[in-house]
């Protein structure tokens, strides 16, 4: 009997310290939640790009998760299947249904999603863009790429720099409503008014739909239709490099000159090969990474779109709201033969 109950004592020790052990390991497991900083509020952020299967938002995803580690914040990414507004709408609605935070968007058309947008900041949803903005009132704050005007102005004089300033050039876009590409394009046509550019003539801007397909068609359009073509500015990263491989298999590199806006990992064998001589671009990644810290600034109360604002956004440091309710990625990178290989992305 004595024996008995040294044996139950012993067993009901064991079962508390074992109801202590997994208390410890719940707390463990809270601490993952948080993330590696610690310092969020566990915020869900929802990431839609104007479509999946392009290598800049799957940048851009990850350069949110990096950051929601930091903060201990949550994230999912969903897009539409092809850049189109509707879908876009679709996806937002979706989403909304789930209840995030924070919805973090590239719009492909401005006005298209709006009362989408409108209903999910009624529903308590707090709405950041980055990349593509859209209308004000559908957003609190605008995580942006280089300044519009900086990006516009470098793509000309890449172009003209090129082509002695002179001759017809063109412009291969995106989609016809997004609001990044038709910025990008009224401060291209604006520094074509200078005198630096005169002998330069824009003679059609065609519109790829950021599909490699479509891309490649109106490439192949542009070297058919203008004959005395000497410059294709695509500021999309599928259309320069959909360019550049028209104008490769047409042995025309030394003809037409392609520049705009491309990742390095795309167009490493063009520039070595040297069909194309300088493209630009930023880091996607730095984007959306910036994008998650003004999502969790906005969902915490600590900023409102209110110009002077500003807040800590990890690696990049403090950034400030400007007067359009916008906040900015420091550098335009130029890629060149001699200094490509050192980007990754």
């Amino acid at each position: 009997m004595e024996r008995t109950k040294r044996l139950f004592g012993a067993f009901a020790l064991l079962l508390v310290a074992l109801v202590f052990a997994l208390a410890a390991c719940g707390g463990d497991d809270d601490d993952d939640e948080e993330g590696a900083g610690g310092e969020g509020e566990g915020y869900s952020l929802y990431m839609i790009p104007k479509n999946v299967g392009n290598p800049v938002f799957d940048l851009a995803n990850k350069g949110m998760q990096a950051a929601a580690k930091e903060l201990g914040d949550t994230t999912q990414f969903n897009g539409p299947a092809e850049a189109d507004p509707q879908q876009q709408v679709q996806v937002i609605n979706s989403a909304v249904a789930q209840g995030p935070d924070a919805l973090i968007i590239s719009a492909n058309d401005p006005d298209a999603i709006l009362p989408a947008l409108q209903n999910a900041r009624e529903k308590d949803v707090e709405v950041v863009t980055f990349d593509s903005d859209a209308n004000p009132e559908g957003r609190t704050v605008f995580a942006s790429t280089p300044e519009a005007q900086k990006v516009g102005e470098t793509q000309i004089e890449m172009c003209g720099s090129q082509i002695n300033y002179k001759g017809d050039i063109a412009i291969l876009s995106a989609t016809p409503t997004a609001t990044n590409q038709n910025t990008w394009i009224k401060f291209m046509k604006e520094t074509l008014e200078q005198d630096k550019y005169k002998n330069m003539k824009l003679v059609t801007t065609v519109y790829g739909n950021d599909d490699p397909t479509k891309s490649t068609e109106e490439a192949q359009g542009l070297l058919q239709a203008y004959r005395n073509l000497k410059c294709i500015i695509a500021p999309t990263t599928v259309g320069i490099a959909a360019t550049a491989r028209v104008v490769s298999q047409q042995n025309a590199c030394k003809r037409v000159v392609v520049t705009g806006l491309g990742l390095p990992s795309e167009m490493r064998d063009f520039v070595k090969s040297g069909c194309v001589k300088k493209n630009a671009l930023w880091s996607f990644e730095d984007l959306g990474y910036l994008a998650a810290y003004a999502a969790h600034a906005v969902v915490s109360g600590e900023v409102s779109g209110e110009e002077g604002e500003s807040f800590e956004a990890g690696k990049l440091g403090a950034v400030t709201v400007d007067a359009n309710g916008a906040v900015y990625l420091p550098e335009l990178l130029v890629f060149t033969p001699q200094n490509i290989d050192k980007y990754k992305f």
